[in-house]
């Protein structure tokens, strides 16, 4: 177990829109502000949906660069870690951002799902769609990544997600280190209990790191499981909007307090980016020349 936890904050994702949470950022502007304040929190690393001024969802090149250039002056210092997370696109897309940009982190799904939300309440699905990941795919994404110097982090829905690793190391695509988002609670995916990410997060290869990724209040709990166990937390507007006493956070640093406030209740530190990228095996000055030259 290492003492220092490092927290990671998912600023917007690419689902939920300012009708439905306020605070989640829109703008270059309101993502400068929103990573700052999950900054001063504890989080030594942002998880980025670029999206157009307006809110829609955007893979496009120029959006990631307007956004994350106005977060690195604003928070200089900051880990960027950008998604491939994706449905209907094709995989040169998905990674396009990530090849013309090169952030330190380039977030891929380790597998295929069904991925849905089912409401009891309404006795149907509020969304079901088939999370295509082939093997084909994820090889093509590890090597888009390698060649422009980006370390994967491999997002797992489930325990054989972890375990499928095994075999892209074996391949050459992926070289240990290698960094897991262990993710619960999404229906199709493994469902967040504790007892679930202990079993998952025994699965890890030794001297790999993991975190935690939980959706929706449930999220609360899983963060302090992960602390417990030695793991790495996120959170963020994109999988949750709530605080642990059910009012609705304004700004993503509340979500990122309450997470550092959980991770010391386990006698734990929070991670400064500097431990962060060593902990990751990042190097210790990113390279941010391909995404600043313009």
């Amino acid at each position: 177990m290492s003492d220092s936890c490092i927290i990671t904050c998912a600023v917007s994702g690419a689902v939920a829109n300012k009708h439905q949470c306020p605070g989640i950022p829109y703008t270059p502007e309101e993502y400068a502000k929103e990573v700052r304040r999950a900054r001063d929190a504890g989080a030594s690393m942002v998880h980025i949906h670029a999206r157009t001024p307006e809110g829609a969802p955007t893979v496009e090149a120029r959006h990631y660069r307007a956004i994350t250039q106005a977060i690195l002056a604003e928070t200089p210092d900051i880990i960027v870690n950008y998604s491939t997370g994706w449905v209907g696109l094709p995989m040169a897309e998905r990674v396009g951002h990530i090849t013309e940009l090169k952030p330190e982190i380039g977030a891929l799904n380790m597998g295929s799902m069904n991925y849905a939300k089912y409401s009891a309440k309404r006795k149907a699905f509020v969304f079901s769609f088939v999370f295509e990941n082939s093997f084909e795919d994820i090889v093509f994404l590890l090597e888009r990544m390698g060649d422009a110097g980006v370390k994967p982090e491999c997002e797992c829905f489930d325990v054989g997600h972890v375990e499928s690793v095994g075999a892209l190391v074996d391949l050459g695509a992926i070289s240990p280190p290698i960094q897991f988002s262990l993710i619960h609670g999404v229906l199709g995916g493994i469902s967040a209990t504790a007892r679930n990410l202990a079993h998952m997060a025994s699965v890890v290869p030794s001297g790999s790191t993991w975190g935690v990724i939980a959706v929706s209040r449930e999220q609360w709990t899983m963060a302090g499981a992960a602390a417990a166990l030695g793991g790495n937390v996120r959170v963020g507007f994109e999988d949750n909007f709530y605080l642990p006493s059910g009012e609705m956070a304004s700004t993503n640093g509340e979500l990122v307090d309450a997470a550092a406030q959980i991770v010391r209740l386990q006698g734990r530190d929070v991670a400064e980016p500097d431990e962060a990228r060593r902990l990751l095996s990042l190097p210790t000055r990113p390279d941010r020349t391909a995404v600043l030259e313009r």
